[in-house]
């Protein structure tokens, strides 16, 4: 709660008239409770869940011709009552586990220094801790992850998240409920190790889940904004983990590839891609010879 009265009262402490952003965060949060504002991340990630996955549903029932093109693993289609499982057995977990978490875990939020006051944080403030949020989280999930694909860790709860070889938007946060408690700890080391405001934590929690729908998307759009951020993986990058399956030793960050590069786990991936390559080069060359044209891309042969 904003320890001003009146929008005067916070330009008189700030020393100048506020922003036109801090007078709507003024009007909106000065009579809520921290608590109250930290507890609108359950409705965000509810609404995320709930919504940013449709029009990959619609695209994936309806057909649509264009997008099939698109698809990394074309052979594999899901029905709807299939999806709708998925969905609600996330949102199970959502009410279960997440819902619950989120309640219980403010005084943590409170140590570490996120605050709601004014002044709001600029853009470059906010871009900078997002890059470390993202960094900090990317690296830390990613060690998490290469340990649950051990034999206990993938047989006690990976297991669960790899039900879906051909992952869907829904299936983003589907898991065994452990899995989503220790995978917290990397989403929230970046907030306390550089913490900031809560609009930028929102931001957080929101950019990080709309990522992760895009890479368990199943469907690889080249014109996805994501393709001009450095390191990006991608739905691509992550199909291929899922494609493997169990025994895949390939591709488990989250985000970025300079990892799986560093530590040599993207050879599988690369070696996949380098024979794609290759072989749709050939047919190409054929094709000029034959005077015919019959075009191939790696997505329609990932699932062969």
């Amino acid at each position: 709660m904003l320890p001003y009265q009146t929008i005067h009262e916070a330009a008189l402490a700030l020393g100048r008239n506020l922003t036109f952003a801090e007078t709507v965060w003024f009007n909106y949060s000065a009579r809520k409770s921290d608590y109250i504002l930290y507890c609108h991340n359950i409705l965000f990630l509810f609404l995320i869940f709930s919504l940013v996955p449709i029009p990959l549903v619609f695209i994936e029932l309806m057909r649509i011709a264009g997008f099939d093109r698109y698809k990394i693993q074309p052979k594999v289609r899901l029905s709807f009552p299939e999806m709708l499982r998925c969905y609600t057995d996330v949102m199970r977990m959502f009410f279960l586990v997440v819902g619950p978490l989120q309640l219980v875990s403010f005084p943590s939020v409170k140590m570490i220094g996120i605050r709601t006051g004014l002044p709001l944080p600029s853009g470059w403030e906010m871009l900078s801790q997002l890059l470390v949020y993202f960094v900090v989280e990317d690296y830390t999930n990613y060690w998490i992850h290469r340990f649950l694909h051990n034999k206990w860790g993938y047989e006690k709860i990976h297991r669960v998240h790899h039900e879906y070889a051909a992952p869907i938007g829904f299936a983003a946060p589907y898991a065994h409920w452990a899995e989503i408690l220790i995978l917290g700890i990397p989403s929230f080391l970046g907030p306390a190790m550089a913490p900031g405001h809560m609009i930028t934590f929102w931001s957080w929690i929101a950019l990080r889940q709309i990522e992760a729908i895009e890479t368990h998307s199943g469907y690889d759009f080249p014109w996805s904004l994501t393709k001009y951020i450095p390191f990006y993986g991608g739905a691509e990058y992550h199909d291929y983990h899922h494609y493997v399956g169990g025994q895949s030793q390939s591709n488990f960050a989250s985000v970025f590839t300079y990892c799986d590069y560093i530590y040599g786990t993207d050879k599988g991936f690369r070696y996949q891609k380098k024979i794609l390559k290759k072989l749709k080069e050939e047919m190409e060359s054929s094709d000029r010879q034959n005077g015919g044209s019959y075009p191939i891309s790696s997505q329609s042969n990932k699932s062969d």
